[in-house]
């Protein structure tokens, strides 16, 4: 239906939420509102097609986890720096949990989630406001919020007090170094300053980890630091780098920590510190450049809490200074705060 007038559709899911997705022509939106509405009510799952999507996913899994070993460490290392928020589980799920899942449970899923009560609707394009409210009201209003209605269950993730050390080994060309710090999520007061200690130590090639890694002490192939704040809950800080061959794990580790440490010791440049900002702000504004990416940036505000938070964003990061910078690497990138993950390459086995 949705091809035939000439839109598209897809769909992805993150920790925290799923999303459904349509592109139409404005002359086609009533539609698109129809056929959503007619998602959250009259999805029919067989129990043929749950079976073979079933083995589809299973597949899926097998190719970008466990065939994977950077990926597979991945998933290591944030299972083990959550112990009791479900962030500890990949999105895909384990594949004992895909083995096992059954017609039923897929139902039952989606009769107690996906209500009007519990789900957030954005339009972005040449529409009128007024008339898409009545719209919207017209395919959803008569569809019944769950029952009974759900208690939003909050987790709260126990400070970590120690580090914790993960080994996997895998067939792979490489050792691999994961590194993760426990972080609050945007709008935390810290975030701001987090978004940009992230872009100060990996924004590029000219960035300080890249240029003493591996440019200079040739320790590493490849090295980036990456801070996600955008979740409902507080989330990780990530360290990640490949040893260049002839080098150990440990010439990465000790080299990645060195940079930390001489960033709490002195505070960055101011250039350095407003060369990140714009980077960040320059990729913010360019990634609602399309009618996708808008509806995608403003339902992400809104399920993390509050869509007009987007103008908030920018604010926050704009005043950011070097001396926050020092601040927040100094209370989250300690030794206590941190679980690290270390691939340790093994040789193919021969196949007989």
């Amino acid at each position: 239906i949705v091809q035939k007038n000439g839109g598209m559709d897809n769909a992805y899911t993150t920790k925290d939420y799923t999303v459904y997705f349509q592109i139409f022509s404005s002359d086609r939106i009533t539609l698109s509102v129809e056929l959503e509405a007619d998602r959250m009510q009259n999805l029919t799952i067989d129990l043929k097609e749950t079976l073979s999507e079933r083995s589809v996913v299973m597949e899926e899994r097998r190719l970008r986890y466990e065939d994977d070993p950077q990926n597979s460490l991945f998933e290591e290392v944030i299972a083990a720096s959550f112990k009791v928020h479900p962030y500890q589980r990949p999105i895909i799920g384990w594949m004992s949990d895909l083995k096992s899942i059954e017609r039923d449970d897929l139902y039952n899923y989606y009769k107690a989630h996906y209500t009007p009560d519990n789900a957030v609707i954005t339009i972005v394009g040449d529409v009128n406001g007024d008339e898409m409210i009545k719209k919207i009201n017209r395919s959803f209003g008569n569809i019944q919020p769950g029952h009974p209605k759900k208690k939003v269950i909050s987790f709260t993730e126990p400070e970590q007090k120690g580090e914790r050390r993960v080994f996997l080994k895998k067939e792979a060309e490489l050792p691999y170094l994961l590194i993760a710090y426990h972080t609050p999520h945007f709008p935390h007061e810290d975030s701001y300053a987090l978004d940009v200690l992230g872009l100060i130590l990996s924004g590029g090639k000219s960035s300080r980890l890249y240029t003493s890694l591996v440019y200079e002490k040739k320790v590493a192939l490849n090295v980036y630091a990456d801070y996600d704040g955008f979740h409902k809950d507080p989330y990780i800080f990530l360290f990640a780098a490949t040893a260049s061959p002839e080098k150990e794990i440990k010439d990465v580790e000790d080299a990645l920590y060195e940079e930390i440490e001489k960033l709490k010791k002195e505070q960055p440049l101011e250039r350095e510190v407003q060369k990140a900002k714009n980077q960040i702000e320059s990729s913010f504004i360019m990634g609602q450049d399309s009618i996708y990416m808008q509806a995608m940036k403003y339902g992400m505000f809104e399920m993390l809490g509050d869509w007009r938070l987007i103008d908030r964003y920018l604010e926050g990061i704009r005043k950011v200074t070097s001396e926050d910078i020092v601040r927040v690497a100094k209370k989250y990138l300690n030794e206590d705060n941190r679980t690290v993950g270390i691939l340790i390459p093994t040789k193919k086995t021969s196949e007989k």
